[in-house]
């Protein structure tokens, strides 16, 4: 087989069979003619450099056999690429987000070591990241090849626009300190002004930390409340029957609290609307704190021979208690008293906290402005 054949053999096997013996026999009768025309011009036959010359000239034959193809020739076109991009690193901010977060609640809870923490902070990440770039680049691929546009691609409404400063870094900088930022014109002269907040700051904080939270709580269920070393102390705290009776309770309440917080992302004009599901959400929140803190019983404190229980109260809430908090032993018995004091005042503040949210909610939503 000459090169010639060698070649057309290479651009037949990217093509449909179907149009493959048409495409093939007009290529063959091309490049015949130039090696002609070429032999015509020299007076003599061609060597294999020169008709390698004139292949090469024509194109690769992944190129050749491209111009013949259907349909685009790019896996995300011009129209297409805005979007891909926005989705890219839309998803991978809100991924680094994620596993800071994650990193924090590991490190805090002590489920892992330092090799865990370095794994999850730049490993599962990146390797996420991947994952998520490959997704973003196929449903791009078959919207490409379809023809068919997403609602939110054609129909779009000026309103819904906010949701694009989530590819941007300076935004969910102001969204954590929560400061606005200002436009650049406005910024050469505008006299400082005490910092505005972003409206959908809280809700993407609020999105990241339930995320990580709903993860973290739902592994209970799988791995079980293991018992968590007391770094300073050696102790082990274990958690008590209330938590695991409660699981579901609190799992529930912090999807219902997610979806709230994307609504105020992405429908943040509803304002009497997600104010009313703030107040029934802060509602169930207080029936399931009152519950635990009624029960007394949170956690049990050992020390591989001893066990206490820690159980707080109404008796823990009184300010002598407090005056008298550093004057106790050092010993598992006084540590177990300053966890059960500690966590009764905890309950009490995340009560009246949740209180007083509810009652700010529900004046939002007789208003109809925040």
């Amino acid at each position: 087989m000459d090169l010639l054949e060698h070649y057309l053999a290479a651009v037949a096997a990217q093509l449909d069979r179907g149009q493959r013996e048409d495409i093939i026999a007009e290529l063959r009768d091309t490049l015949l003619t130039r090696f002609e025309e070429r032999e015509a011009a020299l007076g003599r036959d061609l060597t294999d450099s020169e008709r390698e010359a004139i292949l090469r000239e024509m194109g690769h034959p992944l190129v050749v056999a491209a111009r013949y193809g259907k349909g685009p020739q790019h896996l995300v076109g011009p129209d297409l690429f805005p979007w891909w991009l926005f989705a890219v690193k839309a998803g991978l901010l809100i991924i680094v987000a994620l596993h800071l977060v994650d990193v924090f609640f590991s490190l805090f809870a002590g489920a892992g070591g330092f090799q865990d923490a370095i794994r999850h902070l730049f490993i599962i990440p990146f390797e996420a990241g991947l994952v998520w770039i490959g997704i973003a680049t196929v449903a791009a691929y078959v919207i490409e090849r379809t023809g068919w546009r997403p609602g939110f691609m054609t129909d779009w409404r000026v309103k819904d626009l906010p949701v694009l400063k989530l590819s941007d870094p300076e935004a969910w900088r102001a969204a954590m300190t929560g400061e606005k930022e200002r436009p650049a014109a406005a910024a050469a002269w505008a006299a400082p002004k005490a910092p505005a907040r972003w409206p959908a700051g809280e809700a993407i904080f609020g999105i990241l930390v339930l995320g990580v939270f709903i993860a973290w709580w739902g592994g209970f269920q799988t791995s079980g409340m293991q018992p968590v070393t007391l770094s300073r102390t050696g102790e082990l705290l274990t958690v008590a029957p209330v938590w695991a009776a409660n699981f579901v309770p609190i799992l529930l309440l912090a999807i219902f609290q997610l979806w709230i917080e994307l609504l105020r992302l992405m429908r943040p004009q509803w304002v009497r609307f997600i104010a009313g599901l703030q107040v029934v959400a802060a509602g169930v929140g207080i029936a399931i704190l009152w519950t635990i803190f009624q029960v007394g019983h949170w956690f049990t404190l050992s020390d591989g021979e001893t066990s206490i229980r820690v159980i707080g109260g109404w008796s823990q809430l009184m300010f002598e208690r407090l005056r008298d908090f550093d004057d106790g032993p050092r010993d598992l018995s006084g540590n177990t008293g300053a966890l059960s004091l500690i966590l009764s005042w905890v309950f009490a503040g995340a009560i009246l906290s949740l209180g007083f949210s509810m009652l700010r909610h529900l004046a939002t939503a007789i208003r109809g402005r925040a």
